[in-house]
């Protein structure tokens, strides 16, 4: 990898200066998903270019999507487009989104079929020259995150093939074969620590690691397929490029919070919207960064019950640094006026 990364400074980037330890009076704000189906000049451009994989592969036009919501909002910072399954796919699965079922990658590795995947990690470059284009483009003040999936989540798909209720065959797969399960999960942590710094290279400021379902798993599972990995990818990161922050968001982990803060070592937590701020606040290791966690459908609602959970969520954090952002991914029927109401009312506390 390029060893000529220069870190980040914080001047002007208030969000990186959160994920540096460093509480602003007036909390950062990002979305989840805020690059995507809400808007009409990404429904636009996804119709233009034929679905949503055409578009992830075609830098010049993820870029373009990456920056759109940060024309029309201003966001304190970006998120990469891309998606979590460009990993199983560099790893040498076939990868196809069909409309109005999602995802299908094949084979699925149900079969133990690992070994006979032939590796494509130039189906990674796309990604990187978005990145590029990103990082020249970018208002000063606006902090890039990259991101990636999560060992276990990614697996979950690679096992299944495809989005699966309860994650049931990667569970069955990790307590019958563990051993064919860890292959799995060993080589998504080398390909992902290697995409997480070839992003950080290519000029992304921070990254986030998505663990959208490692609310399945019992505590034992969690420990050994949710934050063991997750130990491993933040510490080769961390050595290669240690000024990079390293968000975590292990959506459903509930009371395991606390044990996957503490082991995993990330600079920030994610926290989803079934967390109760004040419980994060008081239960979290101190002067951990949090993030969150509005209620997607609370942001849809708009009116008296979003300025309530908007409240309560800024009055949860006094002294820990916080960056504002929905407990998930924002829903494509969210009202634009909704998002702006909302930036109002963070931005004028």
């Amino acid at each position: 990898m390029d060893s000529a990364f220069v870190a980040v400074p914080t001047v002007d980037r208030p969000l990186y200066a959160v994920l540096k330890g460093q509480r602003q009076a007036v909390p950062p704000v990002w979305l989840m998903r805020q690059a995507g189906r809400y808007l009409p000049e990404y429904r636009a451009l996804r119709a233009d270019r034929g679905g949503f994989l055409e578009l992830v592969h075609d830098s010049a036009a993820a870029a373009d999507v990456t920056l759109q919501p940060i024309r029309r909002f201003g966001f304190d910072g970006a998120i990469l487009f891309s998606d979590i399954l460009v990993i199983p796919h560099a790893l040498g699965q076939d990868l196809v989104f069909e409309v109005g079922e999602g995802p299908r990658l094949s084979p699925p590795l149900v079969d133990h079929a690992l070994e006979a995947l032939a590796r494509v990690p130039e189906r990674l470059d796309p990604v990187y020259r978005t990145v590029a284009l990103v990082a020249a483009a970018l208002p000063p003040q606006t902090t890039f995150l990259g991101f990636a999936g999560s060992p276990w989540t990614v697996a979950t798909y690679m096992v299944a093939g495809q989005g699966s209720k309860d994650q049931a065959p990667a569970r069955r797969m990790a307590y019958g074969d563990p051993q064919a399960f860890g292959a799995i999960v060993d080589a998504i942590v080398t390909a992902t620590i290697d995409y997480l710094i070839g992003q950080i290279d290519a000029g992304v400021h921070a990254v986030q690691l998505f663990d959208s379902w490692a609310g399945s798993l019992s505590p034992a599972q969690f420990e050994r397929w949710v934050i063991a990995p997750t130990v491993r990818i933040v510490d080769a990161v961390r050595a290669a490029r240690p000024d990079v922050p390293i968000i975590g968001f292990p959506k459903g982990a509930g009371g395991k919070l606390p044990a996957y803060a503490r082991e995993t070592r990330v600079d920030a937590l994610g926290l989803d919207e079934t967390v109760d701020p004040l419980w994060a606040d008081r239960e979290l290791p101190a002067g951990l960064p949090v993030q969150g966690n509005l209620d997607p459908l609370a942001l849809i609602a708009g009116g008296e019950p979003l300025a309530q959970a908007v409240d309560h969520i800024l009055s949860a954090f006094p002294e820990r640094p916080h960056i504002f952002n929905l407990g998930h991914g924002i829903l494509p029927d969210t009202p634009i006026a909704h998002v702006e109401r909302l930036l109002e009312q963070v931005r004028r506390r």
